[in-house]
């Protein structure tokens, strides 16, 4: 049976281990330590955790502080808030001045649940990857969070890191790479290339091996990068199947779908379609209902293979 593992605790526990290995990494906390499972690393460095109570544009502020001072902060919130609050402190002060802050970002999508809408961050991807020089990431399960956030250390400038509330499938394994700007193929064919992020990458492996009852043979792409983009990769597997999916629990506008959009009218158009949410809000309910309503399911990834087979056949 597959492992279930929430990516926030991973979360969690990632920081506490870059603390131990870096005397410069902060946490700050938007009043959320326990649901962002930070509240960990408060405990084992309490002089270098800084709960920002409810005010998520100070806590922007105060982390583009701590970089300019040679800190290396983690800004930790919802999605909804990271993204939409504090966008504008986000813009001007850390990435108009390339101020070396990672903000980490728990529930974002749909799969929050019975919060509702008002804390269903959809639109977060989309508004971070606009802001010039801004580093968007999104792992799809607990063993590649941790890499994700020591690449983001390592990193220079501002980063965007996107983690889900529920628990999910573990697919990926402690030797696969992470890198900045690349993708991870979990899986050969020849028919379409699924191009999956975040919690959509389990169902895009659900979804190959349904396929294969219809004689499809798919590629599926852990697309954990999604600013900057993998185009190498995108543009040699458009050639190679002549049909592209891409799939993510977030709108259709603005996200991993229309950065590959980008690239495929840019450089080697193919039929496209796109499993995301098309210009709805979110609603309260049980994560599965909701994956079903919004059609984010394995099932909705099949079907939207099948139109982009048959335009391209």
């Amino acid at each position: 049976m597959t492992e279930l593992r929430c990516t926030r605790e991973s979360c969690g526990n990632a920081l506490v281990e870059l603390g131990k290995a870096n005397n410069d990494i902060v946490v700050l906390s938007a009043d959320l330590a326990g649901s962002t499972k930070t509240d960990d690393f408060a405990k084992a460095f309490p002089e270098r955790f800084f709960n920002m109570g409810i005010a998520e544009a100070n806590m922007m502020n105060t982390a583009a502080g701590l970089a300019v001072s040679g800190k290396i902060p983690f800004a930790t919130t919802f999605a909804i808030f990271a993204s939409g609050r504090a966008w504008e402190q986000i813009r001007n002060t850390i990435a108009y001045g390339n101020l070396n802050v990672k903000i980490v970002a728990t529930h974002g999508g749909i799969s929050v649940g019975p919060d509702g809408a008002s804390h269903q961050g959809i639109e977060d991807m989309a508004l971070m990857r606009l802001i010039p020089g801004m580093t968007v990431l999104v792992p799809c399960d607990a063993v590649e969070t941790p890499k994700a956030l020591v690449a983001a250390s390592e990193y220079k400038g501002p980063v965007y890191v996107r983690l889900a509330r529920l628990k999910i499938p573990v697919i990926t394994q402690l030797t696969d790479l992470f890198i900045i700007g690349k993708s991870n193929v979990l899986r050969e064919g020849s028919d379409v290339t699924i191009i999956a992020c975040g919690v959509m990458v389990a169902s895009a492996l659900t979804a190959a091996e349904t396929l294969l009852k219809e004689n499809i043979k798919a590629t599926v792409i852990n697309a954990y990068s999604i600013k900057p983009l993998d185009t190498e990769k995108i543009i040699s597997y458009a050639r190679k199947t002549g049909a592209i999916v891409t799939a993510e629990e977030h709108l259709a506008a603005g996200g991993l779908g229309s950065a590959v959009a980008e690239v495929l009218a840019q450089n080697y158009p193919v039929p496209m379609e796109m499993v995301a949410i098309n210009d709805r809000f979110g609603q309260s309910g049980e994560p599965d209902e909701l994956m079903k309503e919004y059609h984010l399911t394995a099932d909705d990834i099949v079907k939207a293979c099948l139109r982009a087979v048959a335009r391209h056949r």
